[in-house]
Parts: structure tokens; C-alpha cells; sequence
């Protein structure tokens, strides 16, 4: 018997698997493939949120050193500049799969995350207790939960009856690792069918290949002489391509499951949604999944907190990724080149160079721009928190520094002893501290600064004491009036003793439905 059993051991599986060993849960991650070297580039990338998330526990630095950093991200011919956003990581990281999936598993192997590689899920049966997983070799395993994070042909998410609608595909592309006879031209070539690409990767001898099939290919694994025809028709050359290291097919079908859980079940990851690979999107929304839902279910397992506290994991993670889908079709769309789609992407070009346009799109690539919705009151709520340098009793230190351990955070910026934890104290670190710069939000901008902040583990502000607004106005949070906290309408004026003196039924409200009830 254990507590989580997660299918699959890609970005995500891991990312989940690291999250609940933090917070002190007994999971096991089970993958398909017998080796933790992945095969193959892959996908790749990562966009300033994700970077951010992954410094919020302390190792963005490991995938930094492996990668290249890129000022900007792209959708379709445009690119869209990010280094006037307020974040430490102004960039998009280049970084292969392969690379990506090594640096995960070393960090969950420091961890003493249990990863059973050469076992794949095959379905479940579960009860009001648990879940029965079937496992391919024949064995079945116990769990208290299991988690879906086996990919777009997720066998969890079919095995629970979940729906997942969406658009159908309108065209498809190859991809593949191969050697050649004759040297290509490297770079980017569009045509009224689409893009195609060749890039010469680490090796000096093997080269990335993709390209738009002239025809909806078939849902079967290609073949080389799939991909030598492909390119034959595109460039009038198969240029000898041989000895593939691997060669797949994916196509601009979008999706997204209807729900993220059904029971003792939940999805994450590709399993939950299914884009056009543009703009590496993928493994960061997967990512972002797992620090979402990790520390929730972890409070679930512990009975720290009740069941219903999943249920905000599909609430917030479904709107925030189906923005980020919407902008994958269009930039779908974008790449094709007849005169049409020409025309559009000479008026995004006219839109980017405008900066109000720049900062909208940008903010959605880049994933600076998620909004959970907690409630109404400082912009800061249901954002994520900034990454700001503070002056503690103990020293200098970075907010991102205090989420290193994946555990609720409560900030203190006002008079030193004005907050009494008490039944939380063992579950929510208390640090007092001061805060000289300015608070800035990407998009939004300069905001008046807060008495007092609860970080989640996931980073994002779950309450906010003190002024409301954007710098030089609003409502004020405490000492009158109301505030939504978790989508109700909480009195403030009475109850939990607030940031800096006075009281603050908010706090409170947030402590109970993010931290687990006294």
C-alpha cells in the first residue's frame, strides 16, 4: 500500500513525484521505459514561469547551465521581447528533452523519489478507499490515489471514463533524428503546406528533421520512407537520410479533458491536454500542473486538509491551461504561409510593435500572466508572488529561497510580532521581514505594497494585508469592509489576529481553505 501511485515518469511524473516526497508523502512514479535516458531530442524549452518554478525549489540553476537562454518568445514570424518583465528569469530557456528528463531524475534520486522503471499502468479499479492499480507485468498495487501523467493517449484518463474534447487535427508533421548522405540546408523553409525545418544537433553528425506532410498522415508510427518522401516532395531531396535515432508523427489536434479527476483518480500534464507543439508550451504547462496539484493532494493523503481542496486544482489549472492551448492554435495557424496567413502574420508584426499588444502576448507565453481566481481585492491574489529580496532577522534572503521546501509561507512586512499563527504554526513558516524595492507585476505593473502575504507552496499569493490596488489607490484590505478569499465574500474586522496589528477574518478564511482547517 502506498499513499500515490503516479503513471508515468516524464517532466511531469517526476515533477509530481518530487512535490509529494517534500511534503512528506510515500509515492511511487511508474514509467514505461526501462531506462531513465530518454531517447532522442524530443520537445524542449522552457518559458519564464516555469523557470521561475523550478528556482522556487531551487534547482533552476542545473537546467540554466545545460541550456542557452533566448531574449523573447515566438508566435508565428513575430517575437515578443520579455526582458522589460519583473521577473529574475526575463528569457526563454532552450533546453532539449533529454536533457531536461536527466536533470529531473537526478534531483528526484536526491530526493529518494521511488521510480519503477520497465512497469506501465494498465488500468484500476478503485473504492471509497482506494485504488487497485493493474500493472502490465500482472501485479496490482494498492494506493490511497493514482495520478495520469502517461501522455496524450493517457491509458489512466480512458480507464476513468473522462472525456476529452477538443478540435480535430487539420495537419500533420514528422519529426526525427537522422544521419545523412548529403549535407541540408539548415534553417527554416515555409511553404502553403506549412514549416520545415533542419537543424545539426550536439553531435555534429546527426541532424533534427521536421516537416508538414502534404497529407494527414496516418495514426500509426512513421517510417523512413515517410520521411524520406516528405522531404522529397519539399525540398526535391531525401538528402540520404539514414539511421534514425527516432521518428515520430504529431499533428495540431488540441484537447483538454473535460475533468481533472474522477474519484481517487487525477490527471496531469499531457494527459489532462494535447496541443500543437509551437512555442514549447508542453513539458512548462505539465510542470506547472504538478506544483499545482502536489502540495493539495499531499494535504488530502495527510488528512491535513479535506477533499474538496482537490477540486481547486481542476478550477484553476483548466482556465489557466486553455489560454494557453488557444494561443498554440493560433500559432498553428500562424505558420502556415499562403497569402492569407501571410497577411495575418504582417499584422502581428504591426501589433508587436506596439507595447500595450507586446506585454498582453507576451505575459501569456512566458506563463507570467496566470491568474487563479481566489477572489477579488489586491492584484497581487492568485498571482504569483514576485520574487523579491528581503531583509530578515536572519539575514538577506530571496522569496523564491523560502520555497525551497514546498510549504505555505506567511510574510509578516508590517510590525514585527503582530501575527499568532497558532494551530497553523506547524504547517505554515512565519517570517518576518522588510521589503525595500518596488512590487511589480508583468502586465500590470507597480502595485502598492502589502502589510503581509500567505504564499502557497505552489507560489501563488493565496491572501494580501494591507492596501488593495495598484500603487497610488484602491480599497484598503484591512480593518473594513469585505474581501472574497476562495471565491466567498469574507467580513474582515474579526477573528485571526492580522499582519501588523488589528484583526483579519480573511486571513483566517485563507489559512482554513489553503493550510488545512485548526
Amino acid at each position: 500500500m502506498t499513499d500515490v501511485i503516479v503513471a508515468g515518469g516524464g517532466p511531469t511524473g517526476m515533477m509530481l513525484g518530487a512535490e509529494l516526497t517534500l511534503a512528506g508523502v510515500d509515492v511511487t512514479v511508474v514509467e514505461r521505459r526501462p531506462s531513465a535516458e530518454l531517447v532522442g531530442s524530443r520537445a524542449g524549452g522552457f518559458h519564464a514561469r516555469t523557470i521561475e518554478v523550478l528556482d522556487q525549489r531551487g534547482i533552476a540553476g542545473r537546467f540554466l547551465e545545460a541550456g542557452k537562454t533566448y531574449q523573447g518568445a515566438a508566435a508565428g514570424s513575430a517575437m515578443f521581447d520579455v526582458s522589460d518583465f519583473p521577473t529574475r528569469h526575463p528569457y526563454t530557456l532552450g533546453l532539449w528533452q533529454n536533457h531536461i528528463e536527466r536533470i529531473l531524475a537526478e534531483w528526484v534520486d536526491e530526493l529518494g523519489v521511488k521510480v519503477e522503471r520497465g512497469r506501465q499502468v494498465t488500468g484500476f479499479v478503485q473504492d471509497a478507499d482506494g485504488v487497485d492499480v493493474r500493472l502490465a507485468d500482472g501485479a496490482t498495487v494498492r494506493a490511497s490515489y493514482l495520478v495520469g501523467a502517461d501522455g496524450g493517449r493517457s491509458v489512466v484518463r480512458k480507464a476513468a471514463g473522462i472525456d476529452f474534447p477538443g478540435s480535430e487535427a487539420t495537419q500533420t508533421k514528422l519529426i526525427a533524428e537522422v544521419e545523412v548522405g548529403e549535407q541540408p540546408p539548415v534553417g527554416v523553409r515555409t511553404d502553403e503546406s506549412g514549416i520545415h525545418g533542419l537543424q545539426v544537433m550536439e553531435d555534429g553528425r546527426t541532424f533534427r528533421v521536421i516537416t508538414t506532410e502534404h497529407q494527414m498522415g496516418p495514426a500509426t508510427e512513421p517510417t523512413l520512407d515517410d520521411l524520406r518522401a516528405a522531404l522529397h516532395r519539399v525540398f526535391g531531396t531525401d538528402f540520404g537520410v539514414h539511421s534514425p535515432t527516432w521518428i515520430s508523427r504529431f499533428s495540431d489536434a488540441t484537447r483538454q479533458a473535460a475533468s481533472y479527476r474522477e474519484g481517487r483518480v487525477l490527471l496531469a500534464g499531457d494527459a489532462a491536454h494535447i496541443h500543437y507543439p509551437a512555442g514549447g508550451q508542453g513539458i512548462g504547462l505539465g510542470v506547472q500542473d504538478a506544483v499545482n496539484l502536489g502540495w493539495k493532494l499531499a494535504q488530502v493523503v495527510k488528512g491535513v486538509s479535506p477533499e474538496s481542496l482537490l477540486d481547486t486544482y481542476r478550477a484553476e489549472r483548466h482556465p489557466a491551461t486553455a489560454r494557453a492551448l488557444k494561443q498554440t492554435m493560433v500559432m498553428g495557424l500562424l505558420q502556415q504561409q499562403d497569402a492569407r496567413h501571410v497577411a495575418v502574420n504582417d499584422l502581428m508584426d504591426e501589433f508587436v510593435a506596439m507595447d500595450e499588444p507586446r506585454r498582453h502576448v507576451a505575459g501569456l507565453l512566458s506563463g507570467l500572466d496566470v491568474h487563479y481566481d481566489l477572489g477579488d481585492g489586491h492584484p497581487l491574489l492568485g498571482r504569483r508572488m514576485p520574487d523579491l529580496d528581503l531583509e530578515t532577522p536572519d539575514g538577506p534572503v530571496r522569496v523564491f529561497e523560502l520555497l525551497h521546501a514546498a510549504r505555505p509561507v506567511l510574510l509578516d512586512l508590517g510590525t514585527p510580532g503582530g501575527v499568532d499563527l497558532g494551530p497553523w504554526a506547524d504547517r505554515v513558516r512565519l517570517v518576518v521581514a522588510e521589503s525595500s524595492g518596488p512590487w511589480e507585476l508583468p502586465v500590470i505593473g507597480e502595485v502598492t505594497p502589502p502589510s503581509g502575504v500567505l504564499i502557497r507552496p505552489d507560489g501563488h499569493v493565496a491572501w494580501v494585508g494591507g492596501g488593495m490596488g495598484a500603487a497610488g489607490g484602491g480599497m484598503e484590505a484591512v480593518g473594513g469592509g469585505t474581501e472574497a478569499v476562495g471565491g466567498g465574500t469574507e467580513a474582515v474586522g474579526g477573528g485571526t489576529e492580522a499582519v501588523g496589528g488589528g484583526t483579519d477574518a480573511g486571513l483566517h478564511d485563507s489559512l482554513t481553505r489553503w493550510c488545512g482547517p485548526a
